[in-house]
């Protein structure tokens, strides 16, 4: 039966209206998240950063010593390029703090001239999802704490004081505070999840508005690497791929497969002889002369040297030296000036 209103017109469904307003703000959301820029051209020098992992102190020191913070934290890298090649998170304690300094970085940083490009590494995509609550280790109790709301921490601290009472306990100690948050992380599925939600609330937004491969100049700077089914796409497309897989608006291929941008290690693990010709035609295919990648850790007695992070005649640089005290604390960054390339290692402070 027909609606009519008192004029006689066929009254509309509130979805008639809900629905096109839906439809436009996505497309606008579209529109803007295929508008972030991912390529520059010009920039007279760059320092890169590999995986954090936690570790606050060692990447303080690291942006300290390549003078682009002042004793204070403030930028005064003036118009370079900052880039950190994403694995702020897990294994380490300070994964909010990175992330809350590169966030204030960024924004005093373009003021300068300069920029930083914090871009997704696998572990910020894990969080995001929820899935590093599978890999025993990766979500440490300090950073689970740090992302939890102050209201629900709280409350499971009572809770925890609580029950050491009972059992005539010390409830100060703070490697017993420690064991009842990992046994949390490991077991309590409604703890995760409030810890996944406020994640995602502020510093997940956040992640989703950043990319996952740059071209700086004529060097590409990603997490794993590119391989050569992907050689062959846009860059702005893979990162707005990246992006929809991320909001669940794709099923997961980019995120997870080991192929994808986040994953790929052939370029830091295979024989360069047999790997060179695919080589070449991945770097004719992205227009591009060079490949900043991390992700897969370097090894070896030297660990922060020119030998042991570039491959294929120093086209394919990996600068993730374990920085983390967890993989040893092997301070390193590249610095890109002139076409120069120059590996900074913790001996050279300025």
């Amino acid at each position: 039966m027909k609606v009519l209103d008192i004029m006689g017109r066929k009254r509309k469904n509130v979805f008639d209206y809900i629905l096109p307003v839906l439809f436009l703000l996505f497309l606008f959301a579209q529109l803007c998240s295929a508008d972030i820029k991912c390529v520059w051209s010009g920039v007279d020098k760059i320092v890169a950063v590999g995986d954090i992992h936690g570790d606050y102190h060692n990447f303080v020191r690291i942006l300290k010593g390549t003078g682009l913070v002042d004793e204070n934290l403030n930028w005064i890298g003036g118009k370079i390029h900052l880039v950190q090649t994403g694995d702020v998170m897990d294994r380490g304690p300070g994964a909010r703090k990175v992330f809350d300094l590169l966030m204030r970085l960024e924004k005093e940083a373009e003021k300068a001239g300069g920029r930083v490009h914090a871009l997704i590494g696998n572990h910020e995509f894990m969080n995001i999802v929820g899935i590093s609550f599978d890999y025993p280790g990766y979500v440490t109790p300090e950073q689970f704490v740090s992302f939890l709301p102050d209201k629900y921490r709280e409350k499971k601290e009572r809770e925890f004081k609580e029950k050491a009472s009972e059992k005539n306990q010390s409830s100060n100690e703070n490697n017993s505070l420690n064991k009842y948050w990992a046994k949390l992380i490991r077991n309590d599925r409604a703890a995760q999840q409030k810890y996944i939600n406020a994640f995602n609330n502020k510093y997940g937004k956040w992640i989703l508005k950043r990319n996952t491969v740059i071209k700086i100049n004529e060097t590409i700077f990603v997490h794993g690497g590119i391989s050569m089914a992907y050689s062959t796409w846009k860059l702005k497309d893979i990162n707005m791929h990246v992006r929809r897989e991320l909001k669940g608006l794709e099923p997961y291929k980019l995120v997870y497969e080991s192929g994808g941008p986040l994953w790929f290690r052939d370029l830091a693990r295979k024989d360069e002889d047999v790997f060179k010709q695919d080589v070449d035609s991945i770097f004719t295919n992205l227009k591009s002369k060079s490949m900043v990648i991390a992700h897969t850790p370097r090894t070896g007695s030297i660990v922060v040297s020119k030998e042991n992070m570039s491959r294929f005649q120093g086209r394919v640089w990996i600068i993730d030296t374990g920085i983390s005290e967890y993989y040893g604390g092997h301070l390193s960054a590249l610095i890109i000036e002139n076409d120069n390339f120059i590996v900074w290692g913790e001996g050279d402070e300025k």
